[in-house]
């Protein structure tokens, strides 16, 4: 739970779809966040987490592809606070035109693509299970992590999409979108600059 709460870019992705798209859209995104936990708890639990580690090129590659994605994002969210568009209509459930997939898909992969979970769930895993556990061990520890992620993002998602009236307005609007832009390009920058522990 405090590796949830922490904030990071599932924070920002989720407060932006939540105050942007609304609620729906928030949990799809949180949803997609709490599968890729569960993902990366189940590669600790079973080592590839760690093989993803130790390989400097493995490391590498989803490194850059972590980066660039949240940098997209960033940019993405920069342009639409720049962007002097028309009036914001709550009726619209997404002003963007994606689908609550397309926000699922958002979070699975802001959470998938960073390499510094990879190190967070080898770090944490072990203390935990131990080596040979058996796969019901590591299903539960696993949706352990599905479920404390989610209800967190979940919790967040609805507390911003209950606020959605105050993020309607644009200049509001234009400041969440600027502020978590400016936060996803910082955070993509940081982990572009990051090397191996």
């Amino acid at each position: 739970m405090l590796g949830a709460i922490s904030p990071g870019p599932d924070f920002a992705v989720v407060v932006r779809r939540s105050a942007v798209s609304g609620r729906g859209y928030g949990m799809a995104a949180a949803a997609g966040i709490g599968l890729g936990v569960f993902a990366w708890v189940v590669a600790a639990s079973t080592g590839v987490a760690a093989l993803l580690a130790a390989s400097s090129v493995a490391f590498t590659v989803v490194k850059a592809a972590g980066a660039a994605y949240l940098l997209y994002l960033g940019a993405k969210a920069l342009r639409a606070a720049l962007r002097r568009g028309g009036e914001f209509r709550l009726d619209l459930p997404d002003p963007g035109k994606k689908s609550s997939a397309a926000a699922f898909l958002e979070g699975l992969l802001t959470n998938i693509l960073n390499p510094k979970a990879a190190f967070f769930f080898v770090a944490l895993m072990p203390q935990f299970i131990s080596e040979g556990a058996p796969l019901a061990d590591t299903v539960t520890l696993s949706l352990v992590g599905l479920v404390g992620t989610a209800a967190w993002f979940l919790a967040v998602a609805n507390l911003v999409g209950a606020l959605r009236r105050v993020f309607a307005r644009p200049a509001v609007r234009r400041t969440v979108d600027g502020l978590t832009g400016a936060a996803l390009i910082a955070l993509g920058v940081k982990l572009a600059v990051t090397t191996r522990p």
